[in-house]
């Protein structure tokens, strides 16, 4: 009888996912050459078999194509799509180049699991290094903030967690960790500041979330294809922006790191049940964890409870995010804890009522307000609406790939109903977020961080969906149809996610990038500004906005909604005379990034800036101290009586 050779797909190459060690000759592996004769394969089939190879070459192949594309990346004469047209040809075919190369090492993923790692990290470093590389500032200028936080922690050795700061900086007061940590860190490596290294966070932030997102998914998979696949979906579907140098970024490290031990060292004793029997799950699927006694789950409360207590030390919504959803994993008697739920909310209460007291009460104030109302909590930004070709094709793809992973997860979550049961723990930590919208908008974030803490599971489950389980060699024509459909899936899958990712994270890119010399500009403005000055601006988003924070208050007059600016620019000279305090000292700083900003963000109408920056100029209530081509300053000067 003639001997079937399966076709030489992505899936049918690889081993049973039942079988993640199996070897040569294991089903799926043919061993003959063209002819189905042993030892000699053909050249072609030769190349299948050695995709190590092939995966070393798109590797070093994706690099050279990507140095080369670097130095020719236009940052600096950016226009309305942001990066997106200043990107060469060649920094795009590395991406393709590297995806191609991830698919072929999928192939022996099983046997070779590093192969797909060594890609994912590579995709993370094409993705989000550029701005690392090049730029001659701080990528997203409001991350400067976080800059003069630790250069405050470094000067005067304390923060004020009590102090009635301007711009809402008592938050970060009371909330110290990040900044403590990094005041540390500035010292340790001996630069001048935070500014040197703040664009490698993402980078950082990322590397270190990788194992940690592979603990959680080998947890529910030990089929390493979906794993990866998983990895590789989570940094593509990761376009929020939320991994820069904040302490959201480190607060959701640590996290998702709680939440890695919880599913892997928190399950009970006999609550299992059939999910330890291989033939009622997935065949991708894993078996649960072995369980542990009391004993063992309360040393691990004992171990987390220092992990959590440096979540409650960093950020002030991670510590809720974490405590829903460990309240959503209560709900599974696989793994029904109170005692380490009972630990983690008297840990964040702790903080509330101590060093976060201020901001807390004053949170508490406004939930009447919010409480309920849906369309308002999900708005994404403080006001305005997107405008302009970058930033309005940023906005759709953005909606576009939460719609994409979202549908890709729920296709996966009906038709592989075995492995959802078995997975059905990270499915609910990854819906526990959503509620969070009846309660606060989260000054215009609560969107994207939902989104973001719902991203792990939801990249699971859309992998799922395109690397389905495999049980042996395919036989029959329906089945090698169906191997073959999920060949080409993955791929288009991915490549179509990587189109989405591009304008998500760099449409708006034009926003993010400012000059140093306005950074100059601002930076020797304040210095030289009088203790207990006003600076007056339209928006916080300009480089060094807050630098002195401690010693200078802010007024970012724009940040309102649009109808409450058209008024201000009919005559925006009495508009802010008639805000600032009798005997104040006040500047008003105009910005080129607060130009786009506004603009792109839709906080002023077209032309409202130049519109603002003249009438400004000619007013006798204010002073030109400097004017440039990227910005000006003024000085506020009272009409006598």
């Amino acid at each position: 009888m003639q001997q079937h050779v399966p076709v030489p797909t992505a899936e049918s190459s690889m081993p049973p996912a039942p079988d993640p060690a199996a070897g040569p000759g294991q089903p799926g592996r043919p061993t003959g050459g063209e002819s189905g004769r042993p030892g000699r394969p053909g050249p072609w089939r030769t190349a299948l078999h050695r995709p190590r190879t092939g995966a070393l070459l798109t590797l070093l192949l994706a690099a050279a194509l990507w140095l080369y594309a670097l130095p020719r990346i236009g940052f600096r004469e950016m226009g309305d799509y942001g990066l997106l047209d200043r990107l060469p040809a060649a920094y795009y075919l590395s991406l393709l180049v590297l995806t191609a190369g991830f698919v072929l090492s999928l192939r022996r993923a099983a046997t070779a699991p590093w192969w797909p790692a060594a890609h994912c990290a590579a995709l993370l470093f094409a993705l989000k290094a550029p701005p690392a590389v090049l730029y001659d500032a701080v990528r997203y200028p409001w991350a400067s903030k976080h800059d003069a936080v630790v250069n405050t922690v470094l000067r005067n050795g304390e923060l004020r967690p009590g102090a009635a700061l301007s711009g809402n900086m008592s938050a970060y007061d009371q909330w110290p960790g990040f900044f403590t940590l990094n005041g540390g860190l500035v010292r340790t490596l001996g630069v001048e500041d935070a500014a040197a290294y703040a664009n490698w966070a993402p980078i950082v932030f990322g590397l270190l979330m990788m194992p940690v997102l592979v603990l959680i998914y080998r947890t529910f998979s030990r089929d390493w294809r979906l794993v990866w696949t998983a990895v590789w979906i989570f940094q593509l579907a990761n376009w929020v922006g939320q991994d820069y140098f904040a302490p959201q970024g480190l607060a959701y490290l640590l996290h998702l790191t709680v939440i890695a031990v919880v599913l892997r060292h928190f399950v009970r004793p006999g609550s299992a049940g059939r999910l330890r029997d291989r033939s009622f799950l997935d065949p991708a699927a894993a078996t649960v964890p072995p369980p542990t006694g009391s004993r063992q789950r309360a040393l691990c409360v004992v171990i987390l409870a220092p992990l959590i207590a440096a979540v409650n030390a960093t950020h002030q919504l991670t510590p809720v995010m974490l405590c829903i959803c460990l309240l959503a994993l209560n709900l599974t008697r696989r793994y029904r804890n109170v005692g380490l739920l009972v630990v983690a909310g008297l840990l964040m209460l702790t903080w509330d009522l101590t060093m976060g007291r201020p901001l807390f009460v004053e949170t508490l104030s406004t939930l009447k307000e919010s409480l309920g109302e849906l369309t308002q909590n999900s708005r994404a930004g403080y006001a305005g609406q997107l405008t302009g070709p970058g930033p309005e094709l940023a906005g759709t793809a953005n909606v576009l790939m939460v719609l994409a992973v979202a549908a890709l997860a729920g296709a996966a979550v009906v038709l592989r109903r075995r492995l959802t049961r078995s997975a059905l723990p990270l499915l609910l930590v990854s819906v526990a977020p959503v509620p969070l919208f009846v309660v606060n908008d989260y000054g215009g974030e609560m969107l994207f961080r939902v989104y973001l803490f719902g991203l792990p599971g939801g990249a699971f489950f859309a992998a799922a969906a395109l690397v389905p389980a495999f049980a042996g060699t395919p036989r029959g024509r329906a089945k090698v149809l169906r191997t073959r459909a999920a060949a080409v899936a993955l791929p288009a899958v991915l490549l179509v996610l990587l189109a989405g990712f591009l304008p998500s994270y760099y449409g708006k890119e034009k926003m993010y990038y400012t000059p140093p010399a306005e950074t100059a500009l601002v930076t020797r403005t304040l210095d030289n500004a009088p203790e207990g000055s006003l600076i007056l601006a339209t928006t916080g988003s300009f480089p060094q906005a807050l630098h002195r924070y401690d010693s200078i208050e802010h007024w970012y007059f724009a940040e309102q909604e649009l109808p409450e600016n058209e008024k201000m620019l009919k005559d925006p000279a009495r508009y802010l005379a008639d805000g600032i305090p009798p005997g104040t000292r006040a500047y008003v700083i105009l910005t080129r990034t607060q130009d786009i900003y506004t603009a792109g963000e839709g906080l002023l109408p077209a032309g409202g800036f130049e519109t603002l920056r003249t009438r400004l100029s000619a007013s006798p209530l204010f002073r030109t101290v400097e004017s440039h081509p990227y910005g000006v300053v003024l000085e506020y000067r009272p009409a006598t009586r």
